[in-house]
């Protein structure tokens, strides 16, 4: 999902990322530090505070009796709302006081709310004596666009203007190429015995046995912007918006410890991504390279989120239908009635150096568009907004008809782009696309998983017409779903090959290669049983499969590489889909390998958090995946992953009088799940569901007389 065109490459001059360090976000902010708690200067240079794609703090150390605290843990609070860290001091002489280590207890506690960073150190002393103890907070903030952090070098950037030092806070500010005054305001609870531009010092008095309270807030604001609010208030209300997520949201208990660590680690990063735009609610992609609106990637989480929280899946409808295109534009690939694939801010996005400010270049946003509306509508029944969303399919539609389809062929294509992505479907990377040789195809290309999707979208706008009362387009809808997947099985996947291809090239000829882009067609449910079957089989065979899930690229493939982005990599949310795939043709015996892959793999990454994506390195005894070096973490679609994963194993559907479960199975390491709280239409019912061997018995434990519960073995 990366701008991965050359130009715009994830550099990684570092190993990136340690899994220890400590991401948090809120709204358009988020911040990463190091497990000790801090910010350091170079190294790991993703280390900051961001706001609206600028990074306002680059530097935040703590320093107490002229050295550096040890580290005794640091890790999420619980409700997944604030970063807590536990110091304590090394051996140390300062002055003429010895203080044996672990006399000191330091804990930071770190919380984000609407642009601002608020940090509580508490300091205790455990030493028989009163301490008298020197602190430092040393700062910075280079107010780096996201992209030059990511390795783009600029030709030119605004200028630093002189800070603001006042008894108890300073304003560091910076004046922008795009006209903007960004300002980081670092305001402190007690007046610092010194304050300097990069610097705050003071001397904190602790009797024995005694507590000793130190504060900061650092403001990211824009303009002529203020804020005073005070942590208890900010803490406050980012527990009052949690409680409103969980309260729409399904409550989901089952058997395994494991399996509910996994879940509430996931439940914490997705709420964490949600965010309140203009727009509407929208899952942002991930931290750190993505902290904004994807269109492919929130499309998914509504997916992957529909039987858990429809209003994400209509946030993402609201966002998308008020943001698609309405001219033709091609420096952002926009042409009338096509989806978003990414919104920026930022000083580069602002100024043009960077294309992504609005950027429509994906060629499958628009029919994803489409199907999850189909898909909202059947979960919900909500005629009234498909009635104020049908002007937005059609234009979709209309994209996907006068613009989509290049070479007049039925099948949706894309076209290269001079600034932006070369590649338009989920795997964007430059070299993803290609021959058996290893050559890449002549564009236009058409990518075998958007046929499946054009199947899908044109289906449920037969599905949708119909229940609008518009009978007269349902044939017509329906022949063109024909149509397209006849198309899929002549071009891509024609009688004797083994596999389908990956795509064609602009002169039809297919790209040979075996990928997980096929299984997508699963989840379109765009092939036959005896197709699905046999593609569901070869897809779980040692080269695609490789004991932690299924892998982007076949070990047999000349350009396969297990640290690739694209070429052999695995990523949660497509093998998530492919599971769902898999459970509409009733394949359980695949989706559980997939479904049990995932959920180990999950224990060996720091909270049970699954990042965006990890190594394809084949499974060894006694050994865990393999991390991959710049992935985001968290990644919303790869948190959505569990819950589509649970929906599919379950067969979970809904019939619009109540609730159906198709086939349903639970792997052996669920015994049992509760879905509490599951919404269906006004009303919301309990269940239980018992796994017995390979069958499961749902128990009814709460519903209104008129919801029906379906079993359909």
């Amino acid at each position: 999902m990366a701008e991965s065109g050359l130009k715009f490459y994830i550099l990684a001059p570092s190993p990136g990322l340690s899994l220890r360090n400590l991401t948090f976000k809120h709204g358009d902010t988020f911040a990463l530090f190091n497990p000790e708690g801090d910010i350091v200067p170079g190294g790991l240079g993703e280390l900051g505070l961001y706001h609206q794609g600028t990074r306002f703090l680059s530097r935040l150390e703590l320093f107490c009796c002229e050295t550096k605290p040890f580290l005794l843990s640091s890790s999420p609070s619980p409700d997944g709302l604030l970063i807590q860290v536990n110091l304590t001091n090394p051996d140390l002489f300062f002055g003429e006081t010895f203080l044996p280590r672990g006399a000191l207890h330091i804990r930071r506690t770190k919380l984000l709310y609407e642009g601002d960073y608020y940090e509580e150190l508490v300091f205790t002393n455990y030493a028989f004596h009163e301490l008298e103890l020197p602190v430092i907070l040393s700062f910075g903030a280079d107010f780096a666009d996201i992209f030059e952090v990511r390795g783009i070098k600029r030709r030119q950037r605004g200028h630093v203007l002189p800070p603001e030092i006042e008894e108890d806070r300073i304003r560091i500010r910076y004046h922008g190429l795009d006209g903007v005054v960004r300002v980081t305001e670092i305001v402190f609870s007690q007046k610092p015995l010194a304050l300097t531009p990069n610097e705050a010092r003071f001397l904190l008095r602790v009797s024995p046995k005694e507590k000793t309270n130190l504060g900061l807030v650092v403001r990211c604001l824009q303009g002529d912007e203020t804020r005073e609010r005070d942590f208890r208030s900010a803490l406050f209300l980012r527990r009052k918006e949690r409680q409103a997520l969980v309260k729409a949201s399904v409550r989901v208990e089952t058997s395994n410890e494991h399996f509910n660590r996994w879940l509430e680690r996931s439940e914490y990063d997705l709420f964490m991504m949600l965010t309140r735009t203009p727009y509407g609610l929208y899952p942002y992609a991930g931290i750190p390279w993505f902290n904004s609106i994807f269109g492919r990637d929130g499309l998914i989480v509504g997916f992957q989120t529909l039987w858990f929280n429809p209003q994400i899946a209509r946030g993402v409808l609201e966002v998308l239908a008020q943001t698609q295109a309405t001219e033709r534009d091609p420096a952002q690939d926009a042409e009338p009635g096509k989806i978003l694939h990414e919104m920026r801010f930022g000083e580069m996005a602002a100024t043009g150096e960077i294309p992504f400010g609005r950027y429509y270049g994906s060629v499958d946003a628009t029919p994803l568009f489409i199907i999850l509306a189909g898909a909202y509508y059947e979960r919900t029944q909500d005629l009234d907004f498909l009635r104020r969303l049908w002007l937005h399919l059609e234009l979709a539609l209309q994209w996907v008809e006068n613009y989509g389809d290049l070479d007049g062929d039925g099948l949706l294509e894309y076209q290269p782009s001079e600034e932006g992505l070369v590649n338009k479907g989920w795997k964007d990377s430059h070299d993803s696309v290609f021959h058996r040789d290893g050559s890449p195809p002549t564009p236009p290309v058409a990518l075998v998983e958007v046929q499946g999707y054009l199947y899908r979208a044109y289906l449920e706008m037969a599905r949708m017409a119909r229940a609008l009362g518009k009978h007269d387009l349902v044939l017509a809808f329906l022949s063109k779903a024909e149509e397209v997947r006849e198309k899929i099985r002549r071009f891509f996947w024609p009688e004797g090959a083994e596999f389908p291809a990956l795509a064609l090239d602009g002169r039809k000829r297919p790209c040979l290669v075996k990928t997980s882009n096929p299984g997508h067609l699963l989840f379109a449910e765009a092939l036959k049983e005896e197709e699905a079957l046999r593609l569901a089989s070869r897809l779980l065979e040692p080269d695609l499969f490789s004991g932690w899930g299924l892998r982007t690229l076949s070990k047999k493939e000349i350009l396969y590489n297990p640290v690739s982005y694209h070429n052999g990599s695995i990523w949660p949310h497509d093998n998530a889909l492919i599971a769902q795939g898999l459970a509409f043709y009733g394949l359980k015996e695949p989706l559980d390998k997939l479904f049990r892959a995932l959920f180990e793999a999950s224990h060996y990454f720091p909270h049970y958090r699954l990042p965006e994506l990890f190594c394809g390195f084949t499974r060894r005894a006694g050994e865990g995946p393999v991390h991959y070096p710049v992935a985001c973490s968290p990644q919303a679609w790869a948190s959505g992953a569990i819950f589509m994963l649970l929906a599919a194993s379950l067969g979970l559907k809904f019939t619009g009088r109540g609730v159906a479960f198709i086939k349903p199975r639970l792997p052996d390491f669920l015994s049992w799940v509760r879905l509490k709280g599951l919404q269906v239409g006004e009303h919301t019912v309990d269940l239980e569901c018992l796994r017995y061997e390979k069958d499961v018995v749902i128990n009814v434990l709460r519903k209104p007389k008129t919801v029906e519960i379906l079993v359909v073995k």
